[in-house]
């Protein structure tokens, strides 16, 4: 149903693998235009704050190294059973079930909330049009990869919605 909402389609994926080929080598760029971003609003890295309310360096670290797989997670798995599996562990890792569980932080942060993941679609789809743009010079083809992307990715909220509460929306 995920896929039909967001009317993807097998072009889709060859799109998305073919963005995958310019944007996997080229993650640790990607996330330092995304960590400057998240490090430039306090509310946002806040969500990474330690139990003295500080970001935690070990903390964004980790966290670093699975946002570079999730790029290549985006681009090249396949969006099967598996995959939604892993979203909702993702999803978890985000609410207050099972934050800062998997890194064994103390933090001030018990959670994520819904609202800057739902915010933060906009500035992790605009900032990786510059990227494919300098892997591809055919127009066509970058505006089906970046279309392809923002069909692709979209905030790890299933397993809030699948647990049927979400107190982290405020």
């Amino acid at each position: 149903e995920l896929k039909a909402s967001v009317d993807w389609t097998e072009p889709d994926r060859e799109a998305l693998r073919r963005a995958g080929k310019i944007l996997v080598p080229r993650a640790e760029e990607i996330l330092d235009v995304w960590y400057g971003f998240v490090g430039s609003h306090p509310h946002l890295v806040g969500t990474f704050a330690a139990a003295d309310g500080q970001p935690s360096g070990d903390y964004l670290a980790a966290v670093r190294q699975r946002f570079a797989l999730w790029i290549g997670d985006i681009c090249e798995r396949d969006y099967d059973q598996r995959w939604l599996d892993y979203q909702q562990e993702i999803s978890l890792r985000q609410h207050t079930e099972r934050k800062n569980r998997t890194d064994n932080v103390d933090s001030t942060s018990s959670h994520v909330p819904l609202r800057h993941l739902i915010g933060l679609i906009a500035p992790v789809t605009l900032t990786i049009r510059p990227f494919l743009a300098d892997g591809e010079s055919d127009a066509a083809q970058v505006d089906a990869m970046y279309a392809a992307w923002l069909k692709a990715f979209r905030p790890t909220a299933r397993g809030r919605a699948l647990k049927g509460r979400d107190p982290t929306w405020t």
